[in-house]
């Protein structure tokens, strides 16, 4: 039960995946511009599900105050669907862009553990959470694009030199370790 508690708490603002992006940037200074661009893009992607998806549905939350069990916080806006579900699945897609496929369990797994929880917590149901992450996971394909596109050429700054990406294109696996 604190686990979830937790994975609540660190859902909130997508304050855990802020932190895994510091924490990337502190234990290798090469990627503090990936954190950057990886924070831009949830917030990106949080603006878009809290004041634009969200606003499309007026549905109430399971409680009207929230469980006097647990300690979180009472979001403002439609329960439906769920910001922390959406916003962990989408950073999830990022950092495997970021980090490769072989972590790609551990973000996954922690995407899983924020969405569950908020049902745990009972500030979501099960079909709000279901929701984010079927539009979390959508826009961390597109967003995972971008993000390639912004790391290939503002960090790498191969665009600079001349050369040109599309959105199709994919780096080299050599390429893939310099992110």
């Amino acid at each position: 039960a604190p686990v979830f508690n937790s994975a609540s708490f660190l859902g909130d603002f997508s304050a855990i995946w802020h932190l895994i992006g510091i924490g990337r940037a502190v234990i290798d200074p090469s990627k503090w511009r990936q954190s950057v661009a990886m924070s831009a893009l949830i917030g990106a992607e949080s603006l878009f599900v809290n004041q634009g998806v969200k606003r499309l549905f007026r549905r109430i939350r399971p409680t009207a105050t929230g469980d006097p069990r647990f300690r979180v916080r009472r979001p403002s806006t439609s329960r439906f669907p769920t910001g922390p579900a959406s916003s962990s699945f989408f950073a999830a897609a990022i950092l495997t862009t970021a980090t490769g496929r072989s972590v790609a369990p551990v973000w996954y797994s922690v995407a899983v553990v924020i969405s569950v929880s908020r049902v745990y917590v009972r500030i979501h149901h099960a079909s709000d959470v279901v929701a984010g992450v079927a539009l979390g996971a959508a826009l961390g394909v597109a967003g995972s694009r971008v993000f390639h596109i912004v790391v290939h050429c503002f960090v790498n700054e191969s665009c600079r030199s001349g050369s040109r990406i599309t959105v199709r294109q994919r780096p080299a696996p050599a390429d893939t370790e310099s992110l």
